[in-house]
């Protein structure tokens, strides 16, 4: 029986860049930065600190921190340990921290200090915990990060030797519904999306390219990190954990910043505040977007105010957001550009297939709406410890993404809404992004988010949630007018509620469960029910 071939240790990303450009900057945050020879002998003292506390191959690494040198560091210690990296978002409360660290079986933990009742509420979930390391000032049982790299500097390296399926990332779902999930992303799959990200998302990438961090590097940020590090451009990291419009301009300017990973939210943020008029971005070559489609209105501002910058690529975690790609040729300000068709997230990624499927995983027409469903190296190897929800995900030999979508002639792929979002309304399918997009191309409309309720007479009818845009005054009859022409009235929302904000995950996407849940505690939906 052959033996399977080695894979390369992801960590070898960052050992090959410190080889290469050992003096060049990695790192910014503030006035400090850090070279990427400094980067990896710190990584490689942090790696031995916990070899010697005991941590091999295969055990899990839960790191709570905002955005920092240490965060930075702690994967390619996980990566070069053999070790999984289990990063969490630092928005999160400690019981929600406690379950990923009682879910993953975290046998060390490093956390910023700050969040000791997170460590706390980890310590008395997850009876694997055995070290914990504080970035700070450590209490009395735990141990310093600063001083374990000084303890441990200069020692001889350490780097597991992995297989293609050797685990290195639990990916947690948002939990937008339900308890968050921990998607396994191997070494194997890793390299292929490290590799897939640079030719689709920011081709010709090199060691003067800049990026700059502007959400949490647990997550989607995370990989996008990974890619400069592969080809040795710096990340710049905000010097708090506040998103200020202004400050990231001034960074971009700054730092002659080509590349950024963001979501829809937050671009409209950037480009719809002042501070984009008043500092120079022309630096920028890929502003990559994701987490879920731009409405067609904020597109095309943020087309106007950056130029042909966009990128934007659709995918779940799971996936590791290798499903389609819409490059920057494909995005256009003129809605009658045949090249950049209105609403599609674009073509199948290189080395992915996509396909859209009905309930019996036949194919269906183009331009029929099934799941949209794909397959290739980028696919993750299940979920930790949910053999059900792995079989259901994987059924019939495809991911199922749970997004309802179709596909054009050319292969383009077009989403409809989550499965879970679609309603029925006296018989007739509801999507409620199509609701949306239209709502959002009034002046007076900031944000909104539709959903289908109970209702006695229809089964379901659709109710919006608007948040006006500031300086206007608008009201339903007048986004109802808006509706005409432009949209079924079996679509339209049943009533319309207008809200000062809505209700966001930690990655700064719409919750529609919290949405549905303050309905309900507002008693909204009682009245949508008697109407």
């Amino acid at each position: 029986m052959s033996h399977p071939a080695q894979a390369m240790n992801l960590a070898q990303l960052l050992r090959q860049t410190a080889r290469l450009h050992p003096h060049r900057p990695a790192l910014i945050q503030g006035e400090r930065q850090w070279r990427w020879a400094e980067i990896d002998a710190r990584v490689d003292a942090m790696v031995n600190a916990l070899r010697q506390a005991g941590l091999s191959k295969g055990d899990r690494l839960l790191v709570h921190s905002r955005n920092n040198l240490q965060l930075f560091e702690s994967c390619w210690v996980a990566f070069r340990l053999g070790c999984v990296w289990v990063p969490t978002n630092f928005r999160l409360t400690p019981p929600e921290v406690a379950y990923l660290g009682a879910s993953s079986g975290a046998r060390a933990m490093i956390y910023e200090s700050g969040f000791q009742a997170h460590v706390d509420a980890v310590r008395r979930a997850c009876g694997a915990l055995e070290k914990v390391v504080c970035i700070g000032a450590p209490r009395d049982d735990e141990v310093s990060y600063e001083a374990l790299i000084e303890r441990f500097a200069d020692q001889p390296a350490h780097e597991a030797e992995v297989l293609h399926d050797d685990p290195l990332w639990f990916f947690y779902t948002s939990g937008t519904t339900g308890k968050p999930k921990a998607g396994v992303l191997t070494h194997g799959q890793m390299n292929f999306v490290v590799t897939n990200h640079l030719a689709d998302l920011i081709p010709g990438t090199g060691e003067s390219d800049c990026s700059i961090a502007v959400a949490p590097l647990s997550h989607g940020a995370g990989i996008h990190a990974l890619l400069n590090v592969a080809r040795g451009a710096a990340t710049v990291l905000l010097p708090g954990d506040k998103l200020d419009p202004e400050q990231v301009w001034q960074l971009v300017a700054q730092h002659r910043v080509s590349n950024l990973f963001t979501v829809p939210t937050i671009v409209k943020m950037l480009v719809e505040h002042p501070s984009v008029d008043r500092h120079d971005h022309s630096s920028l070559r890929y502003v990559i977007y994701a987490g879920a489609p731009m409405y067609r209105a904020d597109q095309k501002l943020a087309l106007q105010k950056l130029g042909k910058v966009l990128v934007q690529y659709y995918g779940l975690g799971e996936v590791t957001g290798c499903i389609t790609v819409l490059p920057r040729e494909m995005h256009s300000a003129q809605d009658d550009d045949p090249e950049a068709p209105i609403g599609t997230c674009g073509r199948p990624r290189t080395g992915m297939e996509v396909a859209v499927l009905d309930e019996n995983l036949r194919h269906v027409a183009a331009g029929a709406v099934g799941e949209i469903c794909c397959r290739g190296p980028a696919v993750f190897a299940g979920y930790n410890g949910d053999a059900a929800a792995t079989e259901k995900a994987f059924r019939g030999g495809w991911f199922h993404t749970g997004d309802l979508g179709r596909m054009d002639e050319r292969g383009l792929v077009y989403i409809t809404g989550r499965e879970s979002d679609m309603y029925i309304s006296g018989g007739s399918n509801v999507y409620p992004r199509e609701v949306e997009e239209v709502l959002l191309t009034h002046p007076g409309v900031l944000e909104v988010a539709v959903l289908g309720v109970p209702h006695p007479k229809w089964g379901e009818v659709g109710v919006a949630v608007v948040v006006r845009r500031e300086g206007h005054a608008v009201e339903t009859d007048a986004l109802m007018m808006h509706l005409e022409n432009r949209c079924a009235r079996y679509r339209w929302p049943h009533r319309i509620f207008f809200w000062t904000s809505l209700p966001k995950s930690g990655y700064g996407k719409i919750t529609k469960k919290d949405v549905r849940r303050l309905l309900v505690e507002h008693g909204e939906l009682e009245e949508v029910a008697t109407c």
